[in-house]
């Protein structure tokens, strides 16, 4: 199983952590954001978005990272789950997981932010300021939301594809400086997840490409 990759990319660093958490063993192959690479014609046949990540598993190509999240919990059941049984509860769970991964992670990313400042003559300063806006905007519901449902974890006691989208999530925002003491829920379940050696071992430092 070949992962195309970037360290800090937080979608890659959610396949990276699924996968680690199924014990499935995979390759990565980095493609560095930063230099543009995968803006390259060759990694565009992979990949005609150009994004990371992409997994090829034998003759299956999947792209979008929670495709491939729930694609490896339906080929591969017996390991892990990212889902919980029922209906209702796999439902709550992609609601966290989406906030992130469909609310927060698009407005903020790299090609968004490299547009509002090559393309829109956004300053650094206001970059920032959008990009805490965004974080704040999905942090605060989801903070409402855990009150709720959280136990060690997003959803209960378990590890879900709730705290896989969110921990890449908050690696950027501490990055990025945002102040997350509004979120002690939040913050409690990201120091819960980091414990885990599918977390560590997923980290963006812990990449070969860091």
């Amino acid at each position: 199983m070949q992962l195309f990759d970037y360290c800090r990319s937080s979608a890659a660093y959610r396949v990276r952590i699924a996968l680690n958490l199924k014990a499935i063993k995979y390759t990565s192959t980095p493609i560095n954001l930063v230099k543009a690479e995968q803006k390259a014609q060759s990694y565009k046949q992979t990949n005609p978005q150009g994004l990371v990540p992409a997994l090829q598993d034998g003759d299956a190509l999947i792209t979008q990272s929670m495709a491939i999240c729930e694609y490896l919990d339906e080929v591969y059941p017996d390991t892990f789950s990212l889902l919980p049984e029922s209906a209702k509860d796999k439902a709550q769970v992609r609601a966290l997981a989406n906030i992130v991964a469909c609310d927060v992670h698009p407005l903020n990313n790299l090609r968004v932010q490299q547009y509002l400042v090559n393309e829109m003559d956004v300053t650094d300063e206001n970059k920032m300021v959008w990009y805490h806006h965004w974080i704040h905007e999905g942090f605060s519901a989801l903070e409402a939301m855990l009150k709720n449902t959280a136990g060690k974890y997003c959803f209960g006691d378990n590890v879900t594809l709730a705290d896989v989208c969110l921990v890449p999530q908050v690696f950027n925002a501490n990055r990025f400086k945002v102040d997350l003491s509004e979120y002690p829920t939040l913050v409690s379940v990201v120091e819960n997840c980091e414990k885990l050696e599918a977390f560590q071992k997923a980290h963006p430092n812990n990449q070969p490409d860091a």
